[in-house]
C-alpha cells in the first residue's frame, strides 16, 4: 500500500526528527568510562601508564598479579587490598583502599567496575582472560562470591 507523498511526509518527517533527537541517547559514552575511572581513581598511585611507584605501589602494566588473580579483581576494586602481595617478582605491602565514587561516596557499580577492569586488562601489555572481556553479569557474580553486591 502506498501513500501519496504529502501524507507520507506528514508522518515520516516528525518520526525522523524524533529519531534524530533520540539518537545521542543510544550512543552513551561508556566506551571511555573505564579510562576515565582509571584516571580519576587509580592513576594517582598506579601511574598514568600503570607503571606503579617503585617498590611502594605495584605496577598494573604487564602485571602477572592481574593475570593470576583475575577472579578476585572486582572484589579488590570494591574492598581494597591489605597485606603482602608479589607483582612481577617484587614484594609490596601497602594498603589499597576500595574505590568509591567521589560524588556519591558509594561503591562503584558493577558496570563501572567492569569498564574499569576491561580498561586495565586491555592496556599496557595486559590481556583479558581466556573468556575475553568482562561482562557486568560476571562482575556481579564475582562480587557476590566475595560477599558484595
Amino acid at each position: 500500500m502506498s501513500f501519496p507523498a504529502p501524507i507520507a511526509l506528514r508522518w515520516l518527517a516528525p518520526a525522523m526528527a524524533l529519531g534524530l533527537a533520540l539518537l545521542p541517547s543510544c550512543f552513551t559514552n561508556k566506551q571511555h568510562q573505564g579510562e576515565r575511572l582509571y584516571v580519576q581513581h587509580c592513576s594517582g598511585c598506579h601511574g598514568e601508564q600503570g607503571e606503579g611507584l617503585g617498590r611502594l605501589i605495584p605496577p598494573l602494566a604487564g602485571s602477572d598479579y592481574l593475570a593470576q588473580h583475575r577472579d578476585q579483581l572486582a572484589c579488590i576494586v570494591r574492598q581494597g587490598l591489605r597485606g603482602p602481595i608479589v607483582v612481577n617478582g617484587v614484594s609490596y605491602n601497602q594498603v589499597m583502599l576500595g574505590v568509591q565514587d567521589t560524588v556519591t561516596h558509594r561503591h562503584l557499580s558493577p558496570a563501572q567496575i567492569t569498564n574499569l577492569l576491561n580498561y586495565i586488562e586491555g592496556h599496557w601489555g595486559n590481556h583479558p582472560g581466556p573468556a575475553g572481556s568482562r561482562t557486568i553479569a560476571g562482575t556481579e557474580t564475582e562480587l557476590r562470591a566475595c560477599g558484595e553486591r
